[in-house]
């Protein structure tokens, strides 16, 4: 038996014979070309693009009916992308000017963009690097007329099969899943790309990341996909697979069991309600919205507005999005402002300077927003104008000082008074509230929390930035660690900060939809958890079968803590105790 290690999606367990796909990097022919050449290979290289959006026109036709609602909206960005400039303009140039091949201008370009998502601090915008590489591999495919092998299976029935592959787009995810593969394996990929994203949503077992080590893996191999503990076990002894046979099939019942939670409340066993808001980042994840019973939106990403469009979206177009989401949502919508930037130089922008901004301290977020108004004020208004549509707040993304904040409110009173002035209806009163994900903010909370109407604790960064680590980093996110005493302290005082100042303390990071630590954040006080919707049902499970009055002194145990090996043993005390 062998076992790989990667990055788990879910926490489900999948059983069956690898189908190992080829590996679509493929050799980029690079040659220069005469004259008459050109107009052929341009026409050559419009004819892929074109045959690349057909494609992705025919996979979007012939979606699964049960497929979920957000998988159009993952082929619509690939079909964006196919006519953005760098992929549809720029290669054409490079050939007519350089004279160079197809292949060779579509790659050169493509790197651009490539670059421009690497510049990027939020490691979930930074992963769309992942779509570009896939929507250029596919012209590339069409170029060397080469369909790729993922394409041929899609017309077999892969039941008691595992998909084994150098990486899978959103939309050959769902297609494999409507022909009932059991779950995949990727030699790329991380926890917040979009197919990751999308195998939760379905529920697909998988563990991505292998890198080399997928190489171990041969057509036919028996395989278990660990999603928990992020491992592939390749054919393992008998009685290893009937332990996780068994295992599956439990975790299975569960997940049936948990679909009669919908309409029950998020209430502890000594009373304490809770509130279940979700994460979302498109209008067509609201249906997935209501289907997981979720109170309101916790998180509502706005930066897709922009990732998506050509130029920035007017006041109008943000206005319409924000109304469409305000409209349908069971609840209040907290609308983060836009949390995008890190992508400038030191020295102004030449690509061969010596000192480029560290991506995770530089210009991005509220710092961006502060240093360009005329792209903040546009959306400020359009939330503002939205807000009398439903029950907004607008959330204010990595404040790291108090000035910062001055600045942001000064900035929202002056919109206020552009609207009375110009006679344009809106909602006046609508709650300003802080991300809390710079270790400067977590230490100066209870500041923070006295000019605020909500704090919201956004785990992601705070726990790279606490530990000096990228999560996204295959190098060092093995050091990501939800648990390290530091961690944990600053979420504790972030707590308190909002109970004494008497305002509604969230969480909006992965670690708010990890059931392993739903009752450690219950008994750290925290009332109001915001997650991925697939995540809502196990975590309302959790917190009803939780008591907190009978956790505390194992909680205070657990703040206590300092040695990993100890805190380990208390987080499985307080998850495998009773209540009673």
């Amino acid at each position: 038996m062998l076992s790989l290690f990667g990055t788990g999606i879910g926490r489900h367990i999948a059983i069956g014979r690898a189908v190992v796909l080829g590996n679509p990097a493929r050799t980029i022919s690079r040659h220069l070309l005469t004259n008459d050449q050109i107009d052929d290979e341009i026409s050559r290289l419009r004819f892929a693009v074109n045959d690349a959006r057909e494609g992705l026109m025919h996979l979007a036709d012939n979606l699964p009916l049960d497929a979920p609602p957000e998988t159009r909206a993952f082929i619509d960005v690939h079909l964006l992308m196919l006519d953005d400039p760098v992929i549809a303009t720029a290669p054409i140039n490079t050939i007519r000017e350089q004279k160079k091949n197809a292949e060779w201008a579509l790659k050169l370009n493509a790197d651009k963009l490539i670059t421009f998502f690497e510049g990027i601090e939020d490691s979930y915008l930074r992963s769309k690097q992942n779509d570009v590489i896939q929507v250029v591999d596919r012209i590339l495919l069409s170029l060397q007329q080469a369909p790729t092998e993922a394409d041929n299976r899609l017309a077999n029935d892969l039941a008691g099969h595992i998909v084994v592959a150098a990486d899978l787009t959103p939309a050959d995810t769902v297609m494999l899943r409507h022909r009932h593969m059991n779950g995949f394996v990727t030699r790329f990929g991380g926890p917040i790309s979009h197919t990751a994203i999308l195998a939760r949503s379905l529920r697909v077992p998988a563990v991505l990341g292998l890198h080399g080590t997928i190489d171990y893996i041969r057509n036919d191999d028996l395989l278990v996909i660990d999603g928990a503990n992020n491992t592939v076990l390749v054919a393992p002894d008998e009685t290893l697979l009937a332990e996780f046979q068994h295992r599956r099939d439990q975790a299975q019942a569960r997940t049936l069991s948990l679909q009669s939670l919908r309409a029950e409340k998020a209430q502890t066993q000594d009373g304490c309600i809770v509130r279940l808001l979700a994460n979302v980042e498109l209008p067509e994840d609201l249906d997935v919205l209501h289907d997981a019973g979720a109170d309101g939106i916790g998180l509502y990403r706005t930066e897709f507005l922009f990732m998506n469009a050509h130029q920035q979206p007017s006041e109008s177009e943000q206005y319409s999005a924000y109304c469409q989401v305000l409209e349908h949502s069971p609840g209040p919508v907290a609308i983060r402002t836009l949390d995008l930037g890190a992508d400038k130089q030191v020295d102004g922008g030449r690509s061969n300077s010596q000192n480029t901004v560290n991506p995770a301290l530089g210009l991005r977020a509220i710092r961006l927003c502060l240093r360009e108004p005329d792209l903040f004020k546009p959306q400020l208004r359009a939330i503002f104008r939205a807000a009398i549509t439903g029950q907004a707040t607008i959330m204010i993304p990595m404040l790291s000082s108090l000035s910062e904040l001055d600045q942001t409110l000064m900035i929202i009173d002056e919109v206020k008074d552009e609207l009375s002035r110009e006679g344009i209806p809106f909602k006046s009163d609508v709650p300003i509230g802080g991300m809390i994900e710079v270790p400067a903010a977590a230490i100066a909370a209870d500041l923070f929390a006295r000019k605020l109407d909500f704090l919201s604790i956004g785990t992601n960064d705070l726990i790279q930035y606490t530990l000096a680590i990228d999560r996204i980093d295959d190098e060092v996110n093995y050091l990501y660690n939800p648990l390290h005493p530091a961690v944990l302290r600053l979420i504790h005082q972030i707590i308190q900060a909002g109970a004494t100042a008497g305002i509604p303390v969230s969480m909006c990071g992965e670690m708010a939809g990890d059931p392993d630590y739903t009752r450690l954040l219950l008994g750290l006080g925290l009332r109001e958890f915001s997650m991925e919707c697939s995540s809502l049902p196990e975590i309302k499970q959790r917190i009803r079968e939780s008591d907190i009055n009978a956790q505390r002194a194992t909680i205070e145990e657990i703040l206590a803590a300092s040695a990993p090996s100890q805190l380990d043993q208390l987080i499985v005390q307080l998850n495998d105790g009773t209540s009673d």
